[in-house]
């Protein structure tokens, strides 16, 4: 739909839509693009940190549900002052947001809850948002040590258990990406202003 650099430049703030999250090496637009069976719709790159603005996507031509990539962090090479900027429309963006329904936040299931990690979930503590959280990468590691670092973040995390779901996914392994989509349509097809329940879910896809 459109590329935005700030919230006043996003598109009209009504309907519903979900927001990816993560760090730039955490495999936001490839788990975007497997989840829409796309190779190419969220821009991939072997430069970490290339996603610099708020990407909305909308569902089967319906403005009014929304796919949201936001900017990566971490490794990206840029300046400090512009990492400080980008963090600051993403805050904005998140606490302002009336449409926002949920916050997608991936991981890779090698290093999960780091710093950026924990900064996102307080502030979707703080606007009390539905955060579904993707161990991926998951095709990295054996089973039973994926598995393992599964249990073991959903306990550093069992105090927020109501805010919070949490399952592996793989990419390239289309793993996890049927129990994502089923996420989503929880989230996205509801009634939008009194409409009727919308009849597209990314689960029919």
């Amino acid at each position: 739909m459109t590329s935005a650099p700030t919230l006043a430049a996003c598109p009209p703030d009504d309907g519903r839509e979900v927001a990816f999250a993560g760090r730039s090496n955490a495999g936001k637009s490839s788990a975007i693009n497997a989840l829409v069976q796309q190779k190419a719709l969220a821009r991939t790159s072997k430069t970490p940190g290339r996603t610099q603005l708020i990407n909305f996507f909308g569902i089967a031509n319906d403005t009014r549900q929304r796919l949201v990539d936001l900017p990566g962090y971490g490794f990206a090479k840029v300046p400090e002052s512009v990492k400080r900027e980008w963090q600051r429309h993403l805050s904005q963006y998140l606490q302002e947001r009336r449409s926002l329904q949920g916050l997608v936040l991936m991981m890779d299931v090698r290093h999960p809850l780091t710093e950026f990690d924990e900064m996102m979930l307080g502030w979707a503590d703080e606007q009390d948002m539905p955060v579904h959280i993707l161990l991926t990468k998951a095709d990295k590691l054996k089973p039973g040590a994926a598995k393992n670092t599964l249990l073991k973040v959903r306990r550093q995390l069992a105090d927020w258990e109501d805010l919070v779901s949490i399952q592996l996914f793989s990419a390239l392994k289309r793993q996890g990406v049927d129990e994502l989509a089923a996420r989503l349509d929880a989230w996205l097809l509801d009634e939008l202003d009194g409409d009727e329940t919308a009849s597209s879910g990314l689960t029919d896809r």
